[in-house]
């Protein structure tokens, strides 16, 4: 501790007492300035070549072609080594991730850790101008540079994780409470004589009014089967793509269907059926657990009331009679 508190000392007597501040700072700033000049610098690819001689050559057939390329995904292009997971697992399980959180397009993995490094470091360098601003000439403490300098660049690297964490959940919870409904549509659509595939077209029309990300998933489906790709590869994506156990056995319902030729519509009627009363059993539930979650209010906000009606006239006679000095 004596070395600490020395090298201190000797910070502060030349650099002032916001000295460790501006230390850390710099230091900081230094190992970005030396990592990203190693991570940017990396050998270019032969493919990444033989992509920018075709944008070339497509620019000079139809400029206007070019104009429509050049948009935020290429600015990102250059940074994707740096941006992006190197394993091909990770970078597979970002990209589900970031689908399931309704961001498609192509450099939303990119975005994000963009965001993640941008925020947390205009967030650091904005803690340590406000700590710089604020100390003065006082000596600053260690716990406060760790709140106002570590702190913010912390929660600014973690936001992004956060809001997309947010977004899953959101979304699942809408596609949960919007499945039950959606297939009783699509029973209805079936048993009037319409196909799975144009059922699939109605529905995702539909239910987007009251449910967007689930009419968004259908859409998508319905796209895909428009596009050629076979259906029961779509309804496999459809059921990974959204990460609802009740939606996967959806998609293994109709797979097994079409495969041993079982009635489709029969089929529907019982999963629906089925969906109905998970449904209610859910609602059931949170109803059965709303008790015990108002217990703590319950206690906080009706027994002390209730101590003080009932023993509060008797402790007010005690303190009298012992200020008077009559009993005792």
């Amino acid at each position: 501790m004596d070395i600490l508190n020395q090298i201190n000392a000797l910070i502060q007597s030349y650099l002032g007492p916001a000295g460790p501040v501006i230390l850390v700072a710099g230091l900081g700033l230094a190992l970005v300035a030396l990592a990203l000049p190693s991570m940017l610098n990396k050998r270019s690819d032969p493919l990444d070549k033989l992509r920018a001689q075709s944008r070339k050559g497509a620019a000079k057939a139809d400029p206007t072609k070019a104009l429509r390329t050049s948009d935020y995904a290429d600015k990102l292009e250059k940074y994707a080594h740096f941006l992006e997971p190197a394993k091909a697992e990770e970078l597979s399980a970002a990209k589900l991730k970031m689908l399931r959180a309704g961001y498609r397009s192509k450099n939303a993995v990119r975005s994000f850790h963009a965001a993640q490094f941008v925020l947390g470091l205009s967030l650091l360098a904005a803690g340590v101008i406000y700590t710089l601003a604020t100390k003065g000439d006082a000596k600053p403490d260690s716990t406060s540079l760790l709140m106002t300098t570590l702190v913010p660049g912390v929660v600014g690297y973690f936001l992004p994780s956060y809001w997309v964490e947010r977004r899953i959940q959101t979304r699942r919870e809408e596609m949960i409470n919007g499945f039950p409904d959606s297939l009783d549509m699509m029973l209805v659509c079936v048993e009037a004589g319409q196909s799975l595939d144009q059922s699939i077209i109605r529905v995702s029309k539909e239910i987007k009014l009251g449910y967007p990300a689930l009419g968004e998933e259908y859409e998508i489906v319905a796209q895909e089967i428009k596009a050629g790709k076979e259906r029961t590869q779509v309804l496999k994506d459809f059921g990974e793509r959204s990460g609802i156990p009740d939606i996967a056995s959806f998609v293994t319902t109709m797979v097994q269907s079409a495969t041993f030729g079982t009635s489709i519509a029969e089929a529907l009627r019982v999963y629906a059926g089925e969906m109905r009363d998970k449904r209610v059993m859910r609602a059931e539930e949170k109803a059965n657990v709303l008790p015990t979650k108002l217990t703590l209010g319950t206690m906080l906000f009706t027994v002390p009331p209730l101590l003080i009606i009932l023993i509060g006239p008797s402790l007010y006679g005690i303190a009298t009679t012992l200020g008077g000095g009559g009993v005792f």
